[in-house]
Formats: C-alpha cells, sequence, structure tokens
C-alpha cells in the first residue's frame, strides 16, 4: 500500500471514529436508577465538583426514572448560579420532613460532591478567590444528616468525599457525619502546589502564605513545588520538593486485591486537595495516600502528628448499608463532558495528557476515578 493510501486511510479512520463511537454508544442500552447528586460549590455553569460524576453517569447511561439523562447543570440540590450574578438556593435545606422523607425513599443512592459552599468574595469576582470572606451557603446541615440516616440502609449506596464534613462544617455536624460513618477526621486537609514561588504561581491563597509567614518569622524560603498543609486553626506546614519530599506529590496506593476488583492501578499521583481522616475498623481501606519525604520532611510530620500514610478511599459494604468516602477533591477534575457520549474514546486516552506534567490532572480521571466509579454503580445497579 502506498503512503497516499495509507495516509488517507488514517485520516478516514480519525474523521469517521466520532460518529462510529456516538453512534455506539447511542444504541447502547441505558439505565434507570434514581441518584441525588448533592453539591453546594458551583460557581458558574461548568459546574467542575460534580462533572466528573456526571461523566461517568452519561458515558455507562444511567439515566433518570422517566428515562432522560442526568442534566450537568439541573439535577443536583445546592448552589444554581444565574446571570447577572444572581443565585438561587435549592439544598435539602429548602425541603420540610415529608418532602426528605419522599426524596429518600424514591433515591437510590446520592453522591456529596462538595459541600465546601460559595462566599461572597468568590462570587462578586466570579472565580476562586485567594482571601477567604463570609460564607453565602455551604457546610453540612441538620437536613443533609437527616437525609444521610434515611439512605443508610443495604439497598440504598451512599459516596461522599473531600470537604464534605471539613470547614465550613461546624463541630457538631461533623461530629454526627463522623460517628454515623465510623470516621475521624485529623483536621488537617493538604494540597500540592506546582511551585510555591507566589509570584509565578497565582493559585496559592494568599491566606495560605500570609497565615505561614505570621506563624514561621516572617520567612518563606519556598520557590520549587510541594506539599501544604492547612490545620483546621489555621496553621500551616509546607513540605517543598528537594527539601523536604523525596517525591514532590502524593500518591496513591491501591491494596494488590482492590486492584483487580476496579481495575486500579498500582500507584496514582494525585496533584490536588486531600484531607487526613482516620477510619474506624468497621471500614475497609481500598487505597491510602503516602507522602514520600526524606528526615527533614519526616521531622515536620512527626512533629506535627501528621502521617506519612492515610486512607484515601474508605468503604463500608455490608448487609448493614453501603458506603464510601473519598479522601480527595476526586469529582473535581479538567475532562470534555463530550468525550462522554463517545464510546471507545478511552483507549485514545493517553493522547489527551502529558505523563511528564506532574500537575496535570486528566491522568487521575482517565486511571482512578473513571474505573472505581464505574464499578461501584455496575456493583450497586446489579443489587438492585
Amino acid at each position: 500500500m502506498s503512503l497516499k493510501r495509507i495516509i488517507l486511510l488514517l485520516l478516514f479512520l480519525f474523521i469517521s471514529f466520532p460518529l462510529v463511537s456516538f453512534v455506539y454508544w447511542y444504541f447502547t442500552p441505558s439505565f434507570k436508577t434514581n441518584i441525588t447528586i448533592i453539591d453546594k460549590t458551583v460557581l458558574n455553569e461548568k459546574c467542575d465538583e460534580h462533572k466528573s460524576l456526571n461523566w461517568v453517569l452519561n458515558y455507562k447511561k444511567y439515566c433518570k426514572p422517566n428515562g432522560e439523562l442526568y442534566s450537568l447543570s439541573a439535577d443536583y440540590f445546592g448552589f444554581f448560579p444565574k446571570e447577572n450574578k444572581k443565585y438561587v438556593i435549592a439544598g435539602l435545606e429548602q425541603l420540610d420532613t415529608l418532602s426528605l422523607d419522599s426524596l429518600a425513599e424514591k433515591s437510590d443512592m446520592v453522591y456529596f460532591t462538595d459541600t465546601y459552599g460559595i462566599y461572597y468574595k468568590e462570587w462578586d469576582l466570579q472565580a476562586s478567590q485567594t482571601e477567604h470572606s463570609e460564607i453565602i451557603y455551604g457546610g453540612l446541615s441538620d437536613h443533609d444528616l437527616y437525609f444521610l440516616k434515611k439512605l443508610k440502609s443495604p439497598n440504598k449506596l451512599i459516596i461522599t468525599e473531600f470537604n464534605d464534613f471539613a470547614s465550613p462544617t461546624d463541630s457538631i455536624h461533623r461530629a454526627a457525619f463522623e460517628n454515623m460513618f465510623g470516621l475521624k477526621w485529623t483536621g488537617w486537609i493538604g494540597r500540592y502546589f506546582e511551585t510555591f514561588d507566589t509570584i509565578r504561581n497565582i493559585e496559592i491563597p494568599h491566606w495560605l502564605k500570609n497565615n505561614y509567614l505570621n506563624q514561621h518569622n516572617k520567612q518563606w524560603p519556598f520557590k520549587n513545588s510541594g506539599i501544604a498543609f492547612v490545620r483546621d486553626d489555621g496553621h500551616i506546614e509546607i513540605l517543598e520538593n528537594y527539601t523536604h519530599l523525596t517525591y514532590e506529590v502524593p500518591v496513591i496506593r491501591t491494596l494488590p486485591q482492590f486492584q483487580e476488583y476496579y481495575n486500579l492501578p498500582a500507584e496514582m499521583k494525585y496533584p490536588f486537595w486531600f484531607d487526613i481522616t482516620y477510619a474506624s475498623h468497621a471500614n475497609t481501606i481500598v487505597s491510602y495516600f503516602s507522602i514520600l519525604t526524606n528526615q527533614k520532611g519526616d521531622s515536620i510530620l512527626n512533629a506535627y502528628n501528621i502521617p506519612k500514610d492515610f486512607p484515601c478511599v474508605i468503604q463500608h459494604l455490608d448487609s448493614a448499608y453501603n458506603f464510601f468516602y473519598f479522601a480527595g477533591d476526586f469529582d473535581d477534575n479538567p475532562i470534555a463532558m463530550l468525550t462522554s457520549y463517545l464510546k471507545g474514546f478511552q483507549f485514545f486516552k493517553h493522547a489527551f495528557y502529558s505523563g511528564d506534567n506532574i500537575a496535570e490532572r486528566k491522568s487521575f480521571f482517565w486511571e482512578y476515578y473513571r474505573p472505581l466509579m464505574i464499578k461501584i454503580l455496575d456493583d450497586h445497579y446489579s443489587k438492585q
């Protein structure tokens, strides 16, 4: 075959694949299931905090009881941004007890994707802010806890993740959530930053740097990448690459039996927000975070009782109830919803992210979140 024909064939395949892939997806059977999504942190129409979940629902064609696909911008409870800086709050807090009971009875599962909320400066400027301001809406409420208690049964599924019971949730509601599911937050959260040079990296919150300066003799000696740890009382500790870390980003390590069951890699870098939460013996650890430190890094972690290894994915699956906690901001990934209409698109996933860029998060979605959520949803649907 001539080079020209090979090029034409490749061009034809490149052009025809999306159409064939969409047709294949379109004629794939759909599965009706009633899913309640809670997201209190929707700043704009992108709905980043629950987009990854909707991608999986759309790709697998898990649809509403009426046969319609779940809408990214409409089918959730929480904060709804509108035009001209207007908004509507339509969370579980707006429902009375009878309505909550009815919703719980109809729901097959609930996913609390984010309860961090929306803040005045953030909302006014329509962008993530690096300074604290008063909250408009956020945190776990009495209504949320009531609904979770109603869903805690053998035939329902509860999924929660990072920041669902940390700040701004108050200590009373946090303790109720912890007791309900056998968890205990240490008070620490953390995040990887590609550089701690505040001139080059505008994502570093001003409060993080200011707190660190006030707590460490006005010194900010960091220029490399690394991990910032934030305690609930505002205390900051930073582990810098080379200075304190032997590997700059947290690593998710999955136990062998769950690598096979959930189709997960043995190790996965995770360059985003996480929390340090322990689980009771009634729960099972699927994956755990590892912070790879040298002697200097160990001394800082030990001084503040920050563990190097701690749970990442916690599950409880038995005859009492079905529950998952993801100790990271798992549902927030920079993905395109359009690809969820293309069956088989995952075979080309490596073309859309670079393994050399340690800060990118698309690989986490494709290699970890996507297979994990597909298996969780498929298992739950098969039990219904």
